[in-house]
């Protein structure tokens, strides 16, 4: 052994560890000859913990704090052998870090997709995502379960195992809450907390705990967004005719706005009134058609009615009009026995046997004679 070697192992020595990495777990403490002499310092900092080994055994669990290794004033040492001697004779033992905080921000996920059940559309395969954080809890046990004599074990040497953990887990808490998929998002956070809670008995065994466990997203196959997609185009658009009385009100105010202007909205909404209409002659089968007095009717570019409105059709020479608000049918010279129809009655009625209709007939001066 050369002269600087005999000299620095004669000295006091110093035991701690500054972690510049983000994913080192546990760090084996060098040395030389792995020798700890009288009177060495060990400090253990917020975060850490450290592990005494002698002969292949453990002897000590340090917490964070710093400590002056002598004999007399530590006796919880007393079964390291060579202590006993007040390391006046060669002794060695190792010592292990282990970093207490928490690892966050470690992914999981579905390495191919997993087919489920589901009571809406049958089998489905999916895939899941999300993110987990862990610590240490026991070094003792993560020491004799998965450290052994690593000197530097990483987050990504235990990180596959917990994935597996977690998808097994995930697959199987689905499947037997039958959770339909478009609700599933709802429940995110409660099946993650679920899902920890059941596999944490099988982290323990390595001396970890799961801290944390994040769901943060379930695709679906590309074909079933497509569906999904369609619904919800659907769903926004609601009543077709309300719709498109809307859009029709939209366009003329832009006409009236810029007349000169090509207006695409408008040839839409022209070419949607265009369908109503053919939808309309194509309807219910028109009783036979008493000869009825010619009387005024209302241009298409009247105002379309607000939202809601009851709209109504009247019958006259075999043609049908409408739709039109109760106002503007009122408008149009009507009789009592001019035959009415609207959205919920069973067949075309006589104007004068429709009880809304027919009080407010009354009301009205009889039409003018014909030209």
């Amino acid at each position: 052994m050369g002269f600087g070697n005999v000299f620095r192992s004669q000295l006091l020595d110093l035991i701690e560890w500054l972690d510049n990495t983000s994913d080192t777990m546990v760090y084996r403490f060098e040395r030389y000859n792995n020798e700890i002499k009288q009177g060495a310092k060990l400090i253990v900092r917020p975060g850490q913990m450290a592990v005494f080994v002698n002969e292949g055994q453990v002897a000590d669990v340090f917490q964070e704090g710093t400590y002056e290794l002598y004999t007399r004033n530590l006796p919880i040492l007393s079964n390291l052998k060579a202590w006993a001697y007040g390391f006046n004779s060669p002794f060695k033992a190792e010592v292990y870090f282990f970093s207490t905080r928490n690892f966050t921000n470690l992914k999981w996920g579905t390495q191919s997709p997993i087919i489920l059940r589901d009571a809406e559309f049958g089998s489905v395969r999916v895939r899941a995502f999300g993110s987990y954080s862990m610590k240490v809890k026991d070094p003792q046990n993560m020491l004799q379960q998965l450290v052994s004599t690593d000197g530097l074990f990483k987050v990504n040497e235990i990180s596959n195992q917990i994935r597996a953990e977690i998808v097994s887990s995930f697959t199987a808490w689905v499947g037997k809450t039958k959770l339909p998929l478009i609700d599933l998002a709802s429940q995110f956070r409660d099946l993650g907390t679920k899902i920890r809670t059941e596999i944490q008995p099988d982290i323990d065994r390595f001396g970890l705990e799961l801290t944390q466990l994040l769901i943060e997203n379930v695709s679906l196959p590309p074909e079933l967004e497509e569906v999904l997609d369609k619904r919800i185009k659907m769903g926004i658009l609601g009543d077709m005719n309300q719709y498109a009385q809307y859009q029709t009100a939209n366009a003329i105010e832009t006409v009236m706005t810029n007349p000169r202007a090509n207006h695409p909205a408008v040839d839409w909404s022209v070419g949607i009134a265009m369908g109503q209409r053919l939808a309309n002659s194509l309807g219910p089968v028109q009783p036979p058609q008493q000869p009825q007095q010619v009387g005024f009717v209302t241009p298409m570019m009247t105002p379309p009615p607000p939202p809601g409105a009851e709209l109504w059709h009247f019958s006259r020479n075999g043609q049908t009009f409408g739709p039109f608000p109760v106002e503007q049918l009122l408008q149009q010279g009507l009789t009592a026995d001019t035959y009415v129809w609207k959205a919920g009655m069973p067949a075309w009625m006589r104007m004068g046997e429709v009880p809304e209709l027919a009080s407010r007939l009354s009301m009205m001066p009889p039409p003018p004679p014909p030209a």
